[in-house]
C-alpha cells in the first residue's frame, strides 16, 4: 500500500499487483511556499544515490534547507546513535522505502499544504475515535491485570525454589546448550571487590552498554577484567548469559579468554584475561599511538582477526555470528596479539543454518551489512561486512561512520572504491605508516577489504577465501559496488538560499513491506 498522501500511479496494476512504477502524490508539488514535510516513522529509509549528506548539520538546519531547494524531496536525521547531528536529503524519487512493524527510521516527506491539511484533520479525528474506544476498556484490563498479579505474587512467594547460580545460567531459555556443564569457575563478590579495590573508579577502563568494565588484580598477582553488568540493565541480563554461555565453549588465541563468572546476591560479572593495550581503536584512531603500530603490525592483526573469525565460523564446536564486530571489540595483548571480544550479541547457528532474521536489529552502524541493518538478515557474510570495514578502517587510519570526503562526499568505503576504480588506493593509506608499508600487502589488502563490503552477501567471500586471498599472491576478483556507498550523484545540483522552480516534482515511490 502507498504511504499516506500517495496514491497508485497505476491504479489496474496495483490492484493486480504489479507494483513497480511505484506511487504519486495524491496533490502534486509545485514549490509553493506553502510546502512542508510530513513525518514517517517505522521505516527503512530510501536508496541512498543520489543523496547528499551532512555531518554537522541539527534536524531543523536539515529541514530548512530541504525546505530552500524545491528538488529536495525528504531528509532525515543520519545520526542513528541520537545525538541529534547528522543530515540526510533526497532529490528526486524516493526508491525503495520499506515499512517496519517496529524499530524503523524517520523520514520527512515534502507535501503540499492541502495534503498537510488533510492529514492532520485525518490524524485528529482518528486519534479521538480511539481514545472513546480504548480508555473504557483500558481501565477493565489494568483492573484485571492488577488482580492477577498479585495473585501471582502471593502464590510465587510461598513456591519459589532455591534458585543456585549455576542453574540460574544452565536454565536460561535462550542457552541451547543448557544440559551440558559449563565448567566454568564462580568468582566470589568479595574476592573481586578487593581485586578492583571496591570497584574504584581509579580502576575503571571503560563502559559499555552492558555496563562497566574494570581492572583487577588477583591476590596471586594475575591481572583481569571485571565487566560488571549494571544494575538497571534488563538488556545486559541477557547479553551476560548470552557472552557466558558462548565463550565458556570456545578456545583461540585470538579470541579474549572468559576465566570465570560472578553470581552473587544482586551482582552478575564476567572475569576476562587483562588485555594491556587495550583496544585497538584506541591505537589507529589516536595520531600519537598510530606511529607504534607499522605495517607489519597492521598487517599481522588484519590476519589474526581473520583466523579468530573463521574459527567462530568454522572451526569452533559451535557456529557463531558475532553481530557486533568492530574495532573497539579487538583487544591487544601485551605482545599486541589481536583477540576479539564481547560475545553479547552473538548468535549460534545449526549445522545447516546459512541465514536467519531478527525483529531487532543489535549493533553498531558503520559495521553493519546492508541486509541486517535495513532487513534484520544475518549470516556468516554479516560478519565478512564488518571485517571489510575493519581492515579498511586499519589501513587508512580513520572511522567509516562520521567520515566524509570534501570533494565527493563519500564515506570511507565509497572513498576506498572510487580511489581503487581510478587504480589510486595508495591515496587511502594512514601517512604514520610512512617507509614501514609493504605496498603488495596494502593493495592487497584494500582489494580484500572491497570484496567483503560488497553490498550484497553471496558476492562476499567467506573467512576461509579471504584468508587465503590476504596471504597467498594469486590473482583477485573485482569487487563489486559496496554496500552503503554514499556518494554526490554527478546529477545532483547544488543547493539555493532561495526557491528555484523544478520540472521534476513527480515523487516516486516503491515500497516494500518489511519482514
Amino acid at each position: 500500500m502507498c504511504l499516506k498522501g500517495f496514491e497508485p500511479v497505476s491504479p489496474d496494476q496495483w490492484s493486480n499487483t504489479e507494483w513497480s512504477q511505484g506511487c504519486r502524490h495524491t496533490v502534486p508539488l509545485d514549490c509553493d511556499p506553502g510546502e512542508g514535510f510530513n513525518k514517517y516513522t517505522n521505516l527503512k529509509l530510501p536508496d541512498s544515490q543520489g543523496s547528499i549528506y551532512n555531518q554537522t548539520m541539527t534536524l531543523e538546519e536539515c529541514r530548512n534547507m530541504c525546505k530552500s531547494n524545491c528538488s529536495c524531496t525528504a531528509y532525515a536525521n543520519s545520526n542513528i546513535s541520537g545525538t541529534g547531528s547528522g543530515c540526510l536529503l533526497w532529490f528526486g524519487g524516493l526508491i525503495d522505502i520499506r515499512t517496519f512493524a517496529e524499530n524503523g527510521d524517520t523520514l520527512y516527506i515534502r507535501m503540499s499544504a492541502s495534503q498537510l491539511d488533510s492529514i492532520e484533520t485525518s490524524n485528529r479525528s482518528g486519534a479521538w475515535r480511539r481514545v472513546r474506544v480504548i480508555v473504557p476498556i483500558a481501565f477493565v484490563v489494568l483492573a484485571i491485570l492488577v488482580s492477577v498479579c498479585i495473585f501471582y505474587r502471593y502464590n510465587r512467594k510461598k513456591q519459589q525454589p532455591q534458585v543456585t547460580p549455576r542453574n540460574e545460567l544452565r536454565h536460561d531459555p535462550e542457552n541451547r546448550s543448557g544440559d551440558e556443564d559449563l565448567e566454568l569457575p564462580l568468582f566470589g563478590l568479595s574476592t573481586l571487590h578487593r581485586a578492583t579495590n571496591n570497584f574504584s573508579t581509579n580502576n575503571k577502563l571503560g563502559e559499555g552498554g552492558f555496563g562497566p568494565v574494570y581492572k583487577g588484580v588477583l591476590e596471586d598477582g594475575q591481572e583481569i577484567a571485571v565487566k560488571r553488568l549494571a544494575k538497571t540493565s534488563t538488556q545486559g541480563l541477557h547479553e551476560f548469559k548470552n557472552e557466558v554461555i558462548l565463550i565458556s565453549k570456545l578456545q583461540h588465541r585470538n579470541l579474549v579468554k572468559l576465566l570465570g563468572c560472578c553470581i552473587e546476591e544482586a551482582e552478575k560479572m564476567l572475569i576476562y584475561e587483562y588485555m594491556s593495550n587495550k583496544g585497538l581503536d584506541s591505537f589507529i584512531f589516536d595520531k600519537t599511538q598510530s606511529v607504534l603500530l607499522d605495517w607489519n603490525a597492521r598487517y599481522s592483526i588484519i590476519i589474526r582477526i581473520a583466523r579468530g573469525l573463521l574459527y567462530l565460523h568454522q572451526d569452533s564446536r559451535l557456529r557463531i555470528i558475532h553481530r557486533d564486530l568492530k574495532v573497539s571489540n579487538i583487544l591487544l595483548d601485551t605482545d599486541m596479539n589481536p583477540k576479539i571480544s564481547d560475545f553479547g550479541m552473538a548468535r549460534i547457528f545449526g549445522g545447516n543454518q546459512i541465514e536467519a532474521n531478527t525483529n531487532k536489529v543489535v549493533g553498531t552502524y558503520g559495521y553493519m551489512a546492508p541486509e541486517y541493518a535495513g532487513e534484520g538478515l544475518f549470516s556468516i557474510k554479516s560478519d565478512v561486512y564488518s571485517f571489510g570495514v575493519i581492515v579498511l578502517e586499519i589501513v587508512c587510519g580513520v572511522k567509516n561512520k562520521g567520515y566524509i570526503h570534501k570533494e565527493d562526499y563519500n564515506n570511507l568505503i565509497g572513498h576506498a572504491w572510487r580511489l581503487h576504480n581510478e587504480d589510486q588506493s595508495l591515496q587511502l593509506v594512514a601517512k604514520c605508516l610512512g617507509e614501514s608499508m609493504n605496498v603488495s600487502q596494502v593493495l592487497r589488502s584494500i582489494h580484500v577489504g572491497l570484496l567483503c563490503v560488497q553490498r550484497y552477501p553471496e558476492d562476499r567471500p567467506t573467512m576461509t577465501s579471504t584468508i587465503r586471498m590476504l596471504e597467498n599472491e594469486g590473482p583477485l576478483p573485482s569487487p563489486k559496488e559496496p554496500g552503503f556507498y554514499v556518494g554526490k550523484s554527478k546529477h545532483d545540483t547544488p543547493f539555493s538560499s532561495s526557491y528555484e522552480t523544478s520540472s521534476n516534482n513527480e515523487l516516486s515511490i516503491s515500497m516494500l513491506n518489511g519482514r
